[in-house]
């Protein structure tokens, strides 16, 4: 492996996390913050280290498949450890609990050990819902758009971190594509800002509880979450602008062309807009005749939790753990469909549910036709075998590390729902779960083991599991993987 190109893109990595650094220790020193010292120590560290591995000399640019896996993979690490030490810092976590706090915010899990919110200093609050923003997108095609000397070979970075079975390119250049994706990321970002703004929240609400929304994050600055915010038009801007952020990006670059005709006829957009639908009006009824007298608030909420527990993100506006089981158990399916492949939401992602179905309709129709060869299609066109294969096994690794997990997690005790719950919600990045770690709880009283096992989840969750496998499969194994 060329370690030399490894290190090279690492500390360009680096050297850009110094810079988003920046605001938060602005913000600190504006308002005269005790987080001030940790920021300036961090920053300073981190362009330090940045700065020197960005100039080692490596003899070969060209990067290959495997080179481009330990980037992605190591790149989400150390970018995770050095974002942890502005909470260390300043003495509000210990290490475990920060670098569980900010893989949750790069991954845009929104899953906290912090047990009060709202007294951790500004430039904190700003630097861990940047963590969404940053990651929401993708840490490696940020630098892709804004620093493209990485050399050849970038599309294995991008498809690397690119959520869904496939990763297409908008343009033909990979620096282009990139450029294009996050222009939509600035531009939805700014009008949800706007918004929220004109809604009442402050400036600094507005951009915060935004990043948390288009990243499909879900840390907020209350404690209490969106529900602090007692205005029906917050609630609805947040819950739509969720469901904006759960499709996948190229097809708003496709509506700037406008190719309308090939929106409306996407499959994956149809069925994910399908599911939000069945699910908010099934739960409104549910809710109507058990738990709220008004039909509106009923729809309101079960609209915003549905919207929020799709697209990963895990804001709340009620206390949804305590709502009937059959609403819980629709939101608990929720957390493995996901939202739709290329965009910023976490889960098995709306395309491979689309296979599914497609997958069980063949094999139907196979018991009267055995003989017959009926392709895969979706948007027209016949999925490949690779694809097929791909997708399946994807489905097969993801219950093989729910389970895993739950088995796991379930020695402290903490009984199955809360386990199982706990392993969904990091592994599909989506942050709250139930019973243990409801929307009014948090996972501080996990074992230090636990959160860094679950941490684990949300990154090979966040890097569609294979990424991270790929790399630590032992021998012949990890050489079939990485050959292409």
């Amino acid at each position: 492996m060329n370690y030399g190109i490894v290190l090279k893109v690492l500390g360009n990595l680096l050297f850009l996390e110094s810079a988003l650094m920046m605001p938060s220790l602005l913000i600190a020193l504006g308002l005269g913050e005790p987080d001030l010292m940790a920021f300036v120590i961090t920053v300073a560290f981190t362009m330090t280290a940045g700065i020197v591995m960005s100039r080692i000399q490596v003899k070969k640019q060209k990067m290959k498949v495997r080179e481009g896996l330990s980037i992605v993979t190591l790149g989400w690490v150390v970018f995770s450890v050095f974002g942890a030490l502005p909470f260390v810092l300043s003495g509000s976590l210990n290490f475990v609990d920060a670098f569980f706090e900010v893989v949750s915010g790069f991954t845009t899990t929104g899953a906290t050990v912090v047990t009060d919110i709202e007294i951790l200093p500004k430039g904190l609050l700003f630097w861990r819902s940047l963590t969404h923003w940053i990651g929401g997108m993708g840490i490696l095609i940020f630098t892709v758009a804004f620093m493209p000397t990485l050399g050849s070979g970038t599309f294995h970075l991008f498809k690397a971190e690119s959520p869904g079975p496939t990763a297409d390119k908008i343009a033909p250049r990979m620096k282009d594509t990139a450029i294009i994706l996050y222009t939509t990321y600035i531009v939805i970002t700014l009008i949800e800002i706007i918004l929220l703004k004109l809604g009442g929240m402050s400036l600094y609400e507005s951009a915060l509880h935004t990043f948390g929304t288009v990243g499909t994050g879900g840390f907020s600055t209350r404690n209490a979450s969106i529900g602090a915010f007692n205005s029906t038009y917050i609630h609805l801007v947040i819950a739509f602008f969720m469901m904006f952020s759960g499709v996948n990006f190229s097809l708003y670059y496709k509506a700037f062309k406008g190719k309308w005709h090939e929106i409306f006829q996407n499959e994956e957009l149809r069925l994910y807009l399908g599911i939000i639908l069945m699910s908010t009006l099934a739960i409104t009824l549910n809710l109507r005749f058990s738990v709220y007298d008004s039909t509106w608030t009923a729809l309101r909420d079960s609209f915003f939790q549905v919207n929020s527990i799709i697209t990963t993100t895990g804001y709340a506006t009620a206390n949804f753990d305590l709502w009937p089981d059959f609403s819980k158990s629709i939101l608990f399916l929720l957390m493995f469909t996901g939202a739709s492949a290329g965009s910023t939401g976490g889960g098995i992602k709306i395309i491979r549910i689309l296979f599914l179905f497609k997958l069980i309709r063949r094999e139907i129709s196979k018991i009267y036709h055995p003989r017959a060869m009926i392709p895969i299609r979706i948007g027209g066109k016949a999925l490949s075998g690779d694809i097929n294969v791909s997708i399946a096994s994807f489905f097969a690794l993801y219950i093989v590390a729910f389970v895993g997990g739950t088995v796991l997690i379930s020695l402290e005790g903490h009984g199955l729902v809360s386990a199982a719950s706990a392993v969904a919600a990091t592994i599909g990045n989506i942050g709250p779960g139930f019973d243990f770690v409801g929307p009014t709880q948090t996972y501080a009283n996990f074992s230090d083991p636990s959160k860094l096992l679950l941490s684990f989840l949300m990154l090979i969750g966040r890097l569609e599991l294979y990424t991270v496998i790929a790399l630590i499969v032992p021998g012949q194994l990890r050489e079939r993987v990485f050959q292409s």
